[in-house]
């Protein structure tokens, strides 16, 4: 990780549809954001807020009790315009690596801000932490947030399906992975003088 360019762990949490047949027109909308900035490894700022969907502005019964979202969080929620002003407020330059767990919080995103006809929001390198992780450890399947960081021993942060505790436990299991991938990496071979210490070996022979 370097440490001077900045990393957005970004979770979001969308509307449902009641059942598998989709509602005429119906596409996810982003409900709820979680966001942790990070530099050097160091949290330098979060946000967190519930965001008032477009299209399909009530709430399913599967919805509120998946994500134990109500209908009145949302309501008073920021718009989705004021959400897209906020993550460019976050990423000025932009510039900003975007770390998710899985590819669909961009593809929400990305697909709302076709809608709402605004632009999107970051132009820097996006990274799908699941997939890495999965190629990492040689998984058939993509592995859930939560699971993945149990694996490693830990617990995930806070609530799961709360968007910024997500977004903390992505970070969270960022750093274990990086480390592993450091570790795993060849060292530079040793010397004969980085093993044997030879003003010892010759005060020895004095």
């Amino acid at each position: 990780m370097d440490d001077k360019h900045q990393y957005l762990f970004i979770d979001f949490e969308f509307t449902m549809p009641e059942n598998r047949s989709n509602p005429y027109g119906f596409y996810p909308e982003i409900i709820e954001v979680g966001l942790v900035a990070v530099i050097g490894q160091k949290i330098r700022g979060t946000f967190s807020s519930y965001v008032k969907p477009l299209k399909f502005p009530i709430l399913t019964e599967r919805c509120r009790t998946f994500l134990s979202i109500t209908q009145e969080q949302v309501n008073n929620g920021i718009t989705f315009e004021e959400l897209v002003k906020k993550l460019n407020e976050f990423d000025p330059a932009q510039e900003s690596t975007i770390i998710t767990w899985g590819n669909m919080d961009m593809k929400v995103l990305r697909q709302n801000c076709i809608k709402a006809n605004l632009a999107f929001p970051f132009k820097g390198r996006q990274r799908d932490l699941s997939m890495e992780y999965k190629r990492f450890f040689g998984d058939q399947n993509q592995t859930g947030l939560w699971k993945a960081v149990q694996e490693y021993g830990k617990e995930g942060t806070g609530k799961h399906h709360c968007a910024l505790d997500d977004a903390t436990t992505t970070f969270n299991i960022f750093k274990l992975v990086e480390n592993d991938k450091r570790y795993l990496e060849k060292p530079e071979p040793t010397t004969i003088g980085d093993r044997v210490d030879f003003s010892k070996l010759l005060n020895k022979f004095a």
